[in-house]
């Protein structure tokens, strides 16, 4: 893992510098338009991802890509840089302020650091493989609550539980928690990273959605998985948790799965 320090650290740079160029749009009058599988983008989000990659160019020029907005550009020298410059867009469009700037780093295949900034509340996590989770710079690590009874549990959109009939699987979750906040996107995993919530549950994600989260819950302490278990980024279904209740919360949602 060669260099992972060094680009770590641009990573710190330059995660910043796109959200407050994202921040500046947000600010303003802008335009939305529709992709083809509906979902929306602006100038923020294009914009945003250009910095990032033409900034990493220009230090690890050998480096790869894979963006929300440009795709999947390979590279040479086995890192890849996995970015999502606008986690939340409904909710940029919308004026609601809880949306972040995701950078994740992969080395060989593997999430190595990721870098978590929220523009409009200057929020920041961020991890290195090895060397521990921070929110600014304050090192951070999950709960330790074990009772599934005491915890509290996270999700996108009930919708997204609907959609894939799982939705009986939700409210047998929900029963069994204490609490329940749609924290959705990046922040509920980041809150379970720091210690603020045990479970956070997402559907309907890409890699670029998580790639920054998975090793910042790791780090941390945490567990981060698909719903079969699967330490993977590459899943449409993810969960992060304490560690303390994930095989009991997955055992839930595979016995629902198959009813």
């Amino acid at each position: 893992m060669s260099n992972a320090r060094s680009r770590y650290e641009l990573a710190l740079e330059i995660t910043k510098a796109a959200g407050d160029l994202a921040r500046a749009v947000y600010d303003s009058t802008f335009e939305v338009e529709w992709k083809k599988d509906e979902s929306p983008v602006t100038v923020a989000d294009k914009n945003a991802e250009l910095l990032i990659r033409e900034r990493v160019a220009k230090y690890f020029p050998g480096d790869g890509f894979l963006g929300e907005e440009f795709g999947d550009q390979p590279g040479t020298t086995g890192f890849r840089w996995v970015m999502d410059p606008v986690d939340g867009t409904k909710s940029f469009i919308r004026k609601v302020p809880m949306w972040g700037t995701l950078v994740g780093l992969e080395y060989e295949g593997e999430c190595v650091a990721g870098v978590v900034y929220m523009p409009n509340y200057n929020e920041l996590w961020h991890a290195l493989k090895g060397h521990g989770a921070f929110h600014h710079d304050r090192r951070i690590h999950v709960s330790d609550v074990a009772d599934l009874s005491k915890s509290m549990l996270c999700y996108s959109s009930v919708a997204w539980f609907e959609r894939n009939g799982r939705q009986s699987q939700f409210m047998k979750l929900s029963a069994m928690t204490d609490r329940q906040r749609g924290y959705g996107d990046f922040y509920g995993f980041c809150l379970v990273a720091q210690g603020s919530a045990e479970i956070m549950i997402d559907h309907g994600v890409h890699a670029w959605d998580v790639a920054a989260v998975k090793p910042i819950v790791e780090e941390a302490g945490g567990t981060f998985t698909n719903w079969s278990g699967e330490p993977t980024i590459h899943s449409p279904d993810v969960i992060a948790t304490n560690g303390k209740n994930h095989s009991g919360v997955l055992k839930i949602l595979n016995e629902i799965a198959t009813d």
